[in-house]
């Protein structure tokens, strides 16, 4: 299980560096993944395409649970470290 959540999370970023649109699928997916008003059931339906056999939606829907049963304090906190991670010099962005 832990296999396909590392999967999971290493295909977004390859999955974005394809696309024309940059890194905004990237970007939709982790702000869902750490908002608490999300639900797991609406998680699974912002991430389906990315996770389309039912290991993948099992994996996904405790990646999100994980991070509900987080409080609001390490959620702001991953927050701060994804923003940190993004502007860093070793992660150059495209305008």
């Amino acid at each position: 299980m832990k296999l396909v959540l590392v999967f999971m999370l290493a295909a977004i970023p390859i999955y974005c560096y394809a696309s024309s649109s940059g890194c905004h699928a990237m970007d939709d997916v982790i702000a869902q993944t750490i908002n608490s008003s999300v639900s797991v059931t609406e998680y699974q339906g912002v991430v389906k395409s990315y996770a389309p056999l039912p290991y993948d939606r099992k994996a996904v829907a405790k990646l999100k649970q994980c991070f509900l049963d987080q409080s609001e304090d390490t959620l702001n906190n991953v927050k701060v470290m994804v923003n940190a991670i993004y502007n860093s010099k070793d992660c150059p962005q495209s305008a």
